[in-house]
């Protein structure tokens, strides 16, 4: 029982880890490309507008092609891929790709190119090389386990770290100087560096922990030759024995994800979930300057943006432990009805609560953002049904995972566009040009009357809020609809273990 224990943490620690060399050179990421480049480089705006559109296409057919390329072979169900050379072949791809994202992560912060140029290469080469490291570890999710308690340990853990590589952030802040990038540039090596020898040695572990694992769960019931190590190199004839063509193979996939209504479900709600996300986002600076801005401190104002960056991560702990007691649809239920009852609760209080505000404000953020973090565990389980339903003898995780990706992105488009269209309806202020002069986030008070504060102040408070209590109740009634939960999903994994064991 011991050396069960001991292994079984060494599993999810080393899973756990990735998301700390992920996460320690991706927050850094978000929070200065953009000013590196319009700063620093002096970026012209055709070619910063440009390469955003071009950023955006990429991103959003990244993850379904990577996916498409990861699990293609799997579709018509060869039986020629045990499983363990399946998750053997994801920890290869962390293994190569995680240290190419460490490189192109540095690629950022020294002038090598025209703005234009460096820009776009830099962009797409980081986001394919982070979407490969994300896809791969998410897949990891279903494959390593099935049980609702260990798929919520292995998250627990990634969370732990994530908290640990939100330190980059603090660093980074007290190095980070427009005028003299000497210190922050060799930070963002040392980052990088640490994070390209963290991927191949927690890979390494992670394949020899799983590796061990698998013996101790399998080697008692089988023969000594279904319990040897995953390999180092992993090759397969099936594409030519097994195989038809990719295109039909894409298109019988295509008519299977229609047949799929709890992924559809899950599909139409994650679609609202990832606009909540990225308007909490991108009108944030929003509501601080507009409702909050005269009210507190830069200081509680700075400390509201710390909360809601490191927060969903502590927050997720809690969450991921009532998620083993309750299961993950009901958690994520209660988050929405949470949100809901607090947009009421504030829509009944009105703006002129300062400190009911700053809590709404940040927890509205946190608990988005913690909602974000545990549907990783449902497109698992989502995983599984895919494979019962089709009777797969292998399943197409990251496949699974990279097309929710795709159809979620509409969500983080429409944030801006449908934000700005309903701030200027509830305030008649166009965050792009106000009046005769440039736009801007907050309004100019400088013609406005007493009266007229108050009226632009009340229109920014109901965008807050309705557009908040409008995500919750849609999401509750996509929700609703999402039958994989209580009976269903414990046959579900109890089929697709049962079918697991069965071809070890």
């Amino acid at each position: 029982m011991e050396g069960n224990v001991r292994l079984h943490v060494s599993l999810e620690t080393a899973y756990g880890s990735i998301a700390f060399f992920t996460s320690v050179l991706h927050n850094v990421f978000l929070l200065y490309h953009v000013d590196m480049f319009v700063s620093v480089y002096k970026i012209d705006k055709v070619s910063f507008f440009v390469g955003e559109i071009v950023f955006l296409f990429w991103n959003c057919i990244n993850d379904p092609l990577f996916g498409w390329i990861s699990d293609r072979h799997y579709l018509e169900g060869s039986k020629e891929h045990p499983h363990s050379d399946v998750v053997a072949k994801r920890i290869a791809a962390l293994q190569k790709n995680g240290p190419l994202l460490a490189l192109a992560f540095l690629a950022f912060w020294v002038s090598w190119a025209y703005p234009w140029l460096q820009f776009l290469v830099c962009m797409c080469l980081y986001d394919g090389f982070l979407t490969m490291v994300d896809l791969h570890h998410s897949a990891l999710l279903a494959d390593l386990a099935v049980s609702n308690e260990e798929r919520t340990k292995l998250n627990s853990r990634c969370s732990l770290f994530s908290i640990l590589g939100s330190t980059s952030v603090f660093v980074s802040y007290l190095l980070w100087h427009k005028e003299d990038l000497t210190r922050f540039r060799f930070f963002c090596v040392v980052v990088a560096c640490i994070s390209l020898v963290g991927f191949l040695i927690v890979c390494r572990v992670l394949k020899s922990a799983y590796a061990s694992h698998h013996i101790h769960q399998h080697g008692d019931h089988h023969n000594e030759d279904k319990t040897e190590p995953l390999p180092d190199v992993i090759e397969s004839n099936s594409e030519e024995v097994a195989m038809v063509s990719s295109t039909s193979a894409l298109w019988k996939y295509i008519q299977q994800l229609k047949s799929h209504k709890n992924f559809l479900w899950f599909a139409a709600m994650n679609i609202v979930q990832v606009f909540h996300c990225h308007f909490n986002s991108n009108f944030f600076p929003l509501f601080l300057e507009n409702l909050l801005g005269d009210a507190i401190s830069p200081t509680l104002a700075s400390a509201l943006l710390g909360i809601s960056f490191i927060a969903p991560h502590i927050n997720n702990l809690y969450f991921l432990s009532l998620c083993r007691r309750w299961g993950v649809y009901s958690v994520i239920r209660i988050l929405f009805v949470v949100k809901l009852l607090m947009a009421v609760l504030m829509l009944t209080m009105g703006p002129s609560s300062t400190l009911l505000l700053c809590v709404f404000i940040a927890s509205n953020r946190v608990f988005t953002e913690g909602t974000c973090k545990l549907l990783s565990l449902v497109i698992s389980d989502l995983v599984d049904e895919d494979f019962v339903m089709h009777r797969r003898h292998q399943a197409v995780s990251a496949l699974i995972f990279g097309t929710s990706a795709l159809l979620s992105k509409p969500g983080q488009s429409f944030a801006p566009l449908v934000g700005s269209l309903v701030l200027s309806m509830q305030t008649g202020h166009d965050i792009f040009q106000t009046g005769h002069e440039t736009g801007s986030v907050k309004a100019s008070f400088r013609h406005m009357s007493a009266e007229q504060q108050a009226g632009y102040r009340l229109g920014c408070f109901h965008f807050l809020v309705y557009v908040t209590m409008a995500c919750a109740i849609l999401q509750l009634i996509f929700w609703q609809r999402f039958a994989l939960r209580g009976a269903r999903l414990n046959w579900v994994k109890a089929a697709r273990r049962g079918a697991e064991e069965h071809c070890v």
